[in-house]
């Protein structure tokens, strides 16, 4: 029996009391890939991407564990529930424009001295001095850096279109204007190299992408690496008292934290690792969320329909963007149809071993965007649930 056939088999049993659809997480596989997370950390600390997560629960067992400090949260809403659940660090990965949760935030001492907020432009600055409402608490404030890197004079771009600051002079600036207001106070600095550490540089049967994804890469971690840190010099010559300095992903956990100028680490999509993150050379984890869906049709032979399952992940659409059938191995996709959104016809040879309630387990492309579609996840140890969580969907909330 195969380790996946293995897998199979357990999560067949702890479930066999459940109707699909129903999503689990195999804890063993989320502790060890926490594990490999702090490991190559190298000792700084990691902050959780809660976007990749969207389960209290989770968040807690992960930031219990040694090596793991903070919460970068997506949305200033999801982060003021946070702080009000006991999370006391929560950085916003992304500017807002939530006036009633800036008011909330600039009223109440607690969630002020827990959340800090994103800032790359002047006008942001303005847009929250105007939805303070009187709160009078002071705004803690991080800055964030383009990481993308510049090839030809600046004519090509590759990474994310985020913050517009981009050189040492610029955020010091925007450091200084920060510092010159009332009610605010500047804490953090952000760079997220998505190009980095969300693209993977092993795609299977694209070996000539797949090089000069690496050879992008390299060029983008020099490139940036230097950048960063005069960044850095320049921004604490401004605020000396600046408390982190975060980067990273968790394609290039090991690589961000090798910076000098780096503090701490983001990443969280390595604790479930779904099917974007198989094609890095840079580490291997293990398949912790999965979902499985009911056969309910066997059309013919070497083909069984499941329940639903249509659900695409966000980013440029493509076929890396679905999910994808991964228990019981060998089963594929009808091109002509695909994952649906109330049906799903899958072939193969293991379709002719599945009977009608079976469970067919998939893996989502993207890791938190499976909690938007359960209410709850069940945590399998070994071949037992020994506990169900609610996701954020499951506590009544849709940040976004």
């Amino acid at each position: 029996m195969t380790a996946r056939a293995a897998d199979r088999s357990r999560y067949n049993r702890a479930t066999a009391h459940l109707d699909a659809p129903v999503a689990v997480v195999d804890l063993e596989a989320f502790d060890a890939n926490a594990a490999d997370l702090v490991r190559r950390a190298g000792g700084k600390p990691v902050r959780v991407a809660s976007k990749s997560v969207r389960c209290r629960a989770l968040l807690e067992r992960v930031l219990a564990r040694p090596g793991f400090a903070g919460i970068m949260s997506f949305t200033l809403a999801e982060s003021l529930w946070l702080a009000r659940a006991g999370f006391d660090d929560v950085l916003l990965a992304y500017p807002s424009a939530d006036r009633s949760a800036y008011a909330e935030l600039a009223a109440d001492p607690k969630l002020a001295a827990a959340v800090t907020v994103m800032v790359d432009d002047h006008a942001q600055l303005e847009f929250i001095a105007a939805a303070r409402a009187g709160g009078t608490e002071e705004i803690r404030v991080c800055l964030e850096l383009d990481t993308s890197l510049r090839l030809l004079g600046g004519r090509v771009r590759v990474g994310a279109l985020r913050s517009p600051l981009r050189s040492p002079a610029q955020l010091a600036e925007l450091a200084r204007s920060v510092k010159r207001r009332p009610g605010f106070r500047l804490v953090g600095l952000m760079a997220y190299e998505g190009h980095v550490a969300g693209v993977g540089d092993s795609v299977a049967g694209r070996p000539f992408r797949s090089r000069a994804v690496r050879l992008m890469q390299a060029a983008a971690r020099r490139e940036l690496a230097v950048r960063r840190a005069e960044v850095v010099r320049a921004v604490r010559a401004v605020a000396p008292g600046l408390e982190f300095v975060n980067g990273g992903g968790t394609g290039s956990v090991q690589h961000t934290a090798a910076e000098a100028s780096v503090t701490e680490i983001a990443a969280g999509s390595g604790l479930y690792v779904p099917r974007l993150f198989d094609n890095y050379t840079s580490f291997t984890g293990r398949p912790a969320a999965l979902f499985a869906q009911p056969v309910v049709r066997r059309p013919g032979v070497g083909v069984v329909t499941v329940l639903g399952g249509g659900y695409p992940a966000s980013g440029a659409a493509g076929p890396d963007r679905l999910p994808v059938p991964y228990l019981p191995e060998g089963l594929r996709y009808d091109p002509q149809e695909g994952p649906g959104e109330v049906q799903t016809p899958l072939l193969g040879a293991p379709a002719d071993d599945l009977l009608i309630g079976d469970k067919v387990w998939f893996r989502h492309a993207k890791a938190g965007e499976l909690c938007e579609r359960f209410d709850e996840l069940h945590l399998i140890e070994g071949d037992r649930i020994t506990a169900t969580v609610p996701t954020y969907r499951g506590e009544g909330h849709a940040f976004l």
